[in-house]
């Protein structure tokens, strides 16, 4: 008889143990951990105590995703009512960079936008191709260690930087920016973190974009000329 079959009869005969609960208390097995000889029902406990253990680390690290992931949701909250509350895109630009730098502790943050605009600030500068295309293909955001190189140019002290989280913001099917934050942590965005509060980052401040500019597609640019 195997030892598989042994454990199969008793799963199908519960009532032996209660039979022979004196036999079986007369049974000893080695200890898994120190080496000496104990009863079966205190390998049992041991046993129990072990699943027990486990359980409760497993529920210690659920509960502090849920911490963390309600903390996050109160931080998005904040960001979400200030960008209602911003008039102009110079406004909304402030907002974002205060909430992500200062509440969300991301140490360095671009924004480029190619839509229709006089205005002269920094995330109207000339944007490449290549940088387009990117955002084009971004159809989730992109956490990880590379970024092109227009893209690393944005940022000041682009050499100490070693995480990057990107994703394009739009509102239809063509983007018209792209939002990076970036980090000198290799595992601030790692490529298996999870998106979710990314994506709803990029569906808000694109919404809040869209909200105070000209609702006009911008040009495509196609090999360095504009249609």
């Amino acid at each position: 008889m195997q030892a598989h079959d042994i454990l199969a009869w008793l799963k199908q005969n519960p009532a032996f143990f209660d039979d022979y609960a004196d036999d079986v208390a007369e049974i000893y097995v080695p200890h898994s951990h120190r080496g000496q000889a104990i009863s079966l029902a205190e390998r049992q406990l041991l046993t129990l105590r072990d699943k027990n253990r486990a359980l409760e680390l497993r529920l210690g690290e659920l509960l502090q995703f849920g911490e963390e992931n309600d903390l996050i949701s109160e931080r998005l909250h904040r960001l979400s009512v200030d960008l209602m509350q911003a008039q102009d895109l110079a406004s909304i630009v402030g907002t974002l960079e205060f909430h992500l730098k200062e509440r969300f502790q991301v140490p360095q943050v671009a924004l480029r936008l190619w839509l229709p605009s006089d205005s002269n600030l920094r995330e109207f500068a000339p944007v490449g191709d290549a940088a387009r295309k990117l955002a084009a293909n971004l159809v989730s955001p992109y956490c990880g260690p590379y970024v092109t190189d227009e893209v690393q140019a944005w940022f000041d002290d682009a050499q100490n930087l070693k995480s990057f989280a990107q994703f394009a913001l739009r509102t239809g099917e063509e983007p018209f920016g792209l939002l990076v934050m970036a980090s000198d942590d290799v595992e601030r965005f790692y490529p298996d973190m999870g998106t979710l509060y990314l994506q709803r980052l990029a569906d808000l401040v694109s919404a809040a974009i869209r909200r105070v500019t000209p609702l006009v597609d911008a040009p495509l640019a196609v090999d360095g000329e504009a249609y």
